[in-house]
């Protein structure tokens, strides 16, 4: 038997639910070799999204490749990454994998490595510097291949947004850019978990990746397509919970999909038959215990005006933080104090900027910074 939930990994098969237009349009630019910015807050399901779509992809002409490039630090390592993924992904056997190496990049000596056992994957270490091939060369390097083996090759790169934090990051986005507009066998999905930076990336008309292709926006999955599905999960594991305290694991966790598995879970390990309003306030109390990690990791060093601006966030206050009613409960300075306190929590994600104000960016942090630290 499978998990009844899925969190903190890509989610798939029967544990990934609705985004069902969503789905088909990704499926459909892939198959058309449209270019696809994926945006949305975290904790939304990108890369399963992705995923998604991609294993519904049957036409045997178009190769999809799948790379995630979060720990890459520098531009090298953002090449060596993406030539190695393009060069294992674009072989139809492991043995091919070095067939490739020799043929699209025979100015490197690669470290390769085979295991015994007989379905482990071959590991190498391609080793790729200024020396051996300018960025261009390996840039172009899916559009070299795609025309050797006569098919199209649709990139998917996820923590896209680290482009944006490498050295010198203006340059290197200029060189994708320069390459990638004008490939003809090549398409990208370029997506990432920090909202702000994707945002700058691609909505900016300074920035190079500027209408670089179709911007998607990923929402939440509606609540009624959620209680649906964890009811029935809980019913294939032989519980019951009732529509209505599935739907209120949804309003607790505003929506976000991994936090919705998440609490599911933890609600289905308290459950022994029927979920009942003790087991659901214990399914919340061990989520806000299992996030209390991270939670004091991002509050860490913030400062006493930037935790008032959070308290104030957390009281209902979301506009007018000048004004001197706020200010006399929440302390927090000049307005352009504010403006910087503003700047600042907005490079940490936790906050964000919408039309009706400014807002916390994850519900469950706001849960648990009442509880914790509130008006400390």
């Amino acid at each position: 038997m499978g998990k009844a939930f899925v969190y903190g990994m890509s989610v798939g098969g029967e544990n990934f639910t609705d985004r069902v237009k969503e789905t088909a349009r990704l499926k459909f630019n892939f198959e058309n070799g449209m270019n696809t910015i994926l945006i949305s807050p975290r904790r939304m399901g990108k890369t399963s999204l992705v995923k998604k779509a991609m294993s519904e992809v049957s036409n045997p002409s178009i190769k999809l490749v799948y790379m995630d490039i979060y720990d890459c630090r520098s531009e090298y390592d953002f090449y060596n990454r993406f030539a190695s993924v393009l060069l294992k992904e674009t072989a139809s056997r492991t043995s091919q994998v070095v067939d490739n190496i020799r043929q699209f990049l025979v100015r490197v000596s690669p470290k390769i490595s085979f295991s015994p056992e007989p379905l482990s994957e071959i590991s190498f270490s391609l080793g790729i510097t200024p020396k051996e091939y300018q960025p261009e060369e390996i840039l172009n390097l899916p559009e070299v291949i795609a025309k050797e083996k006569g098919f199209h090759i649709v990139v998917c790169i996820d923590e896209f947004q680290q482009i944006g934090e490498l050295p010198d990051s203006l340059t290197v986005q200029k060189r994708m850019r320069s390459i990638w507009q004008h490939q003809e066998n090549v398409s990208y999905c370029l997506f990432g978990s920090k909202k702000h930076l994707m945002t700058n990336l691609f909505q900016s008309k300074r920035m190079p990746f500027y209408q670089f292709g179709e911007m998607m926006y990923l929402g939440r999955i509606p609540t009624e397509d959620w209680v649906r599905f964890i009811v029935a999960r809980f019913e294939k594991y032989g519980k019951h919970l009732s529509p209505e305290l599935a739907e209120r694991i949804c309003s607790t966790v505003d929506g976000f999909s991994s936090y919705v598995q998440q609490l599911a879970w933890n609600l289905l390990a308290e459950t022994t038959e029927t979920a009942t309003e003790e087991n659901f306030n214990n399914a919340v109390d061990a989520l806000l215990a299992q996030c209390s990690g991270l939670f004091v990791e991002q509050t860490i060093g913030l400062s006493a005006y930037q935790l008032n601006f959070i308290r104030a966030l957390c009281a209902g206050i979301h506009t007018d933080f000048g004004s001197k009613k706020v200010n006399d409960e929440f302390p927090l300075g000049t307005r352009s104090n504010i403006a910087r306190i503003k700047s600042a929590l907005i490079e940490r994600e936790l906050i964000e900027e919408r039309p009706e104000g400014t807002f916390l960016t994850d519900s469950v942090f706001e849960r648990w910074f009442i509880r914790e630290i509130g008006k400390k």
